[in-house]
């Protein structure tokens, strides 16, 4: 892997770390409101500033990171399995199975995936799991038409004609001898698509669909602060900060997978 590659899995593994130990570190309770601490600028006792009801913003980017990164990848993970398994399937027996497959994939891709996403958060009620549901939902069609098209080339080499005539189960090649070559595609995929996920779920949470307060997600304190932009910057900016240096480092992170697996052709 590539040193950017590396950099990147240091950093986002350093910013889940750290929101993962936020409760045992010595740091403000996020959800505390001071009136005699409200905007204050970045210093000693508040590196990150305080908010427009004096709450420590450096406590709330930390513990924020936990709910933002812990979606992004949760959501990934499920859209990864399930596209994955219907991908699997589908390329597979091929057939009128793989048509109607490849027919319900086409209609999720034909929408924006942003304003679909959107539209699930808003038949939901709002909440975190209706940010993974909507996530999810929008995701797993990549993984499905790309594992579909793997597994079309995989089928077709000898090793898999030998494992029928020796009276292997579908089941059995699928598992033992097709989804392995498989599983490195669907992880660079997965490094690829977290970006995204961190910059949707930022973009559910500002438009209020997403964790609800007085819970602190990054894209949440944008929108809670963003009309004191010009007064108190600091209020947007850091959330701002941890948004787009996590979202550059997961498309760092899927751009070094996937030349180190040398899947360039495979994924665009």
């Amino acid at each position: 892997m590539s040193r950017r590659g590396k950099l990147s899995i240091i950093i986002v593994a350093g910013f889940l770390t750290i929101s993962l130990l936020a409760p045992v570190l010595p740091l403000e309770d996020p959800y505390r409101i001071d009136l005699d601490s409200i905007k204050r600028p970045p210093g000693l006792e508040h590196p990150f500033g305080t908010d427009n009801k004096g709450r420590d913003i450096l406590a709330r980017v930390v513990y924020g990171g936990k709910i933002s990164i812990g979606v992004a990848v949760t959501a990934a993970f499920i859209s990864a399995l399930i596209g994955f398994g219907v991908g699997l399937v589908s390329g597979y027996y091929g057939g009128v199975f793989d048509s109607v497959v490849m027919t319900v994939v086409d209609f999720f891709l034909s929408f924006p995936s942003l304003l679909l996403a959107i539209a699930i958060s808003i038949v939901l009620p709002p909440g975190i799991y209706t940010v993974m549901i909507a996530l999810s939902a929008v995701g797993w069609t990549s993984f499905a038409r790309l594992i579909r098209g793997h597994v079309l080339t995989v089928k077709e080499m000898p090793f898999v004609d030998a494992a029928r005539t020796t009276g292997c189960s579908d089941f059995r090649i699928l598992l033992r001898h097709i989804a392995p070559l498989c599983i490195p595609l669907a992880l660079v995929l997965m490094g690829i698509k977290l970006g995204g996920y961190i910059l949707t779920e930022a973009t559910l949470s500002f438009l209020g669909l997403g964790a609800q307060p007085p819970t602190p997600t990054w894209g949440y304190m944008v929108s809670a602060n963003r009309a004191y932009i010009l007064s108190a910057p600091w209020m947007v900016l850091y959330p701002g900060l941890a948004i787009s240096i996590t979202a550059f480092c997961f498309n760092v992170l899927g751009e070094a997978l996937r030349e180190r697996y040398d899947f360039s052709s495979d994924i665009h």
